[in-house]
């Protein structure tokens, strides 16, 4: 009896977790079987009715995603996510560094810097997409005449310098958190021995900050790639060839095309590529932790 009984302990949370287990099966395991069987059928306008009896092509959505411009999309999304990552990495520490001691005006300053992350994407699409018209502010402001900022070769910078303003806060959050972590007896060593700021920033916070600052960068380069309301408002869809992302190439495929069954192979695709970093990080943290 007194072993059924610590073998029923041991075995109690685990029931504790059936609930969110169902409830991942429903949102998120069930949809995605169906959509690797949807990338496996020819899935259009005309076989929707009976999407049961849809023909069955194989791989052939797989390599059809390739000749309709899928590898073009895959390196648009990720040089877009990895230069925006890059970029907001430092905006994000410096401001983490100026609001981390207390002055008067700090909270203001922490207010005003969480702006453009509080905003709805929507809301900062359509701010920019109006102040980058031809007639907009941002051409009368800086004397281009009618310069093209949402066509042509300028797109592309166009999406980064939106997303950069629109995702910088999210590293801040997360540097400042980490900052905020270190304890105060290593900063009250640093002015006894007499550190300069130089010194004491690259010695001795930025350590504290290599964790949580490697963990915002790959979210925030999932979340980079997984965008879709950004360059959706900012450009319309279809959207031009320099902003194609791959989110906008699977939704013009869907709903534009009505091709469900390529546009499923393709956000399978994604899907594979998105889990490439995430578990190389996942594998690197393991590995620390065994450490």
């Amino acid at each position: 009896m007194a072993s059924q009984k610590k073998v029923s302990e041991r075995q109690r949370p685990l029931w504790l977790l059936t609930p969110g287990g169902l409830l991942m099966t429903l949102i998120i395991i069930i949809p995605l079987l169906l959509a690797l069987w949807i990338s496996l059928i020819d899935l259009d306008q005309y076989t929707l009715r009976r999407w049961i009896d849809a023909p069955f092509v194989g791989l052939g959505n797989f390599v059809e995603s390739f000749e309709s411009g899928l590898l073009k999309s895959i390196w648009i999304s990720v040089s877009f996510a990895v230069l925006s990552t890059a970029v907001t990495v430092p905006i994000g520490i410096a401001a983490a560094l100026v609001t981390q001691n207390a002055y008067r005006g700090r909270g203001l300053v922490r207010a005003v810097f969480l702006i453009p992350y509080v905003l709805p994407s929507f809301v900062v699409a359509s701010v920019w997409r109006t102040m980058l018209q031809p007639d907009g502010i941002v051409n009368k402001t800086l004397g281009l005449g009618s310069t093209l900022w949402l066509s042509g070769s300028n797109s592309y910078w166009t999406l980064v310098l939106v997303e950069i303003w629109a995702a910088w806060p999210f590293i801040y959050l997360m540097a400042l958190a980490a900052l905020q972590s270190v304890d105060h007896e290593v900063h009250e060593a640093s002015a006894v021995d007499g550190v300069t700021w130089w010194p004491k920033l690259t010695r001795v916070i930025l350590p504290y900050l290599r964790g949580p600052v490697l963990l915002a960068c790959l979210l925030a380069t999932l979340n980079h790639i997984n965008n879709f309301t950004l360059p959706f408002v900012l450009f319309g869809a279809p959207a031009p060839d320099d902003v194609n992302v791959m989110p906008m190439l699977v939704y013009v495929t869907s709903f534009q095309s009505l091709r469900f069954g390529l546009s499923a192979a393709m956000a399978v695709l994604s899907l594979s590529l998105i889990a490439i970093p995430l578990y190389t990080y996942l594998r690197a943290v393991r590995l620390d932790v065994h450490q």
